[in-house]
């Protein structure tokens, strides 16, 4: 394997990590506001959601800091994605009113 064709997959690796991470937060974070026990849920979703992440980024990284720079870079392009698909799906359920309280 050439050392290009490695630093993509690390890259599309990282992406799908982010993907991963950012997608089990934005699920976690929909359930929890109706869970009855938000706390036990957000907690093991925590840590299932970075031993996910930190154990793809183990294997990803093999020892070559390069790979692991490349797979880091495609994690955050993942997070900037999640971030502008959640706002442009997440509309707000009211309209926000300005009101004056002073006479």
């Amino acid at each position: 394997m050439t050392e290009a064709f490695g630093l993509v997959l690390a890259l599309l690796g990282g992406v799908l990590l982010g993907a991963t991470f950012f997608g089990g937060l934005w699920w976690t974070v929909r359930k929890g506001v109706s869970s009855k026990q938000p706390a036990l849920l957000f907690l093991s979703s925590l840590l299932l959601r970075t031993g996910i992440a930190l154990t793809g980024f183990y294997f990803i990284g093999r020892g070559h800091w390069e790979r692991l720079l490349v797979c880091l870079l495609g994690f955050v392009i993942a997070r900037l994605f999640a971030t502008r698909f959640i706002r442009a799906a997440e509309k707000p359920a009211y309209s926000a009113q300005v009101v004056s309280h002073a006479p």
